[in-house]
């Protein structure tokens, strides 16, 4: 029976396995999903104690490898940065409260998490818990402190009436700030360039 064509464009199939992190203690279960579409690009979440590494489908094993030790380590960094860093940012969050919504808005908890890779941040009203995805972590701080606002004034507004944005009106750099994310946003979008070669 002839092979079907269609079957050599799908993606290969997933892959599961525990790994130990370089240097660390054993992680949990780490999945690989292979992707025709993903070019160079290689990336890595946590998604509950599972750890998901995307790379392009056409990556040896020894790649894959090599990858995967990569991104559990730079994922161990990161939150290793995030842990030192909820504190500092519970107290930027009472800052900017009192700076812009007059203090009005007092959460009960403000932290970075890494499972917001559709979403900037969230807002709990009901519980005072602010998230902010682990994404922004390295853009300017005005974006950083744009999204924290918007988190702030949604302990105040639930919804994105006209009431909201008014809360938002006194935070000067608004505007850039949502322009700048809808750039992040547009640039992950665009198909990778392939890279100048010199003779």
């Amino acid at each position: 029976m002839p092979a079907d064509p269609l079957r050599r464009a799908a993606d290969p199939p997933r892959r599961t396995a525990t790994r130990p992190a370089t240097g660390g203690p054993a992680t949990g279960p780490v999945e690989v999903r292979r992707s025709s579409r993903r070019r160079r690009t290689v990336s890595a979440y946590r998604e509950g104690d599972r750890t998901v590494v995307l790379i392009p489908a056409r990556m040896s094993e020894a790649e894959e490898r090599r990858w995967v030790t990569v991104m559990l380590d730079k994922l161990a960094a990161q939150e290793s940065r995030r842990k030192l860093g909820d504190s500092e940012l519970a107290e930027r969050a009472e800052r900017l409260s009192e700076q812009f919504l007059g203090g009005r808005a007092r959460p009960a908890t403000v932290r970075w998490v890494t499972n917001q890779n559709t979403r900037w941040g969230s807002c709990t009203p009901a519980e005072g818990s602010i998230r902010l995805s682990h994404r922004l972590q390295g853009m300017p701080e005005y974006v950083v402190d744009y999204v924290l606002l918007h988190e702030l004034a949604h302990l105040l507004v639930p919804g994105h009436g006209q009431r909201f944005w008014q809360l938002l009106e006194s935070y000067p750099r608004t505007e850039r700030a949502r322009g700048y994310l809808e750039g992040v946003v547009a640039a992950e979008r665009l198909p990778q360039l392939p890279a100048a070669r010199t003779e």
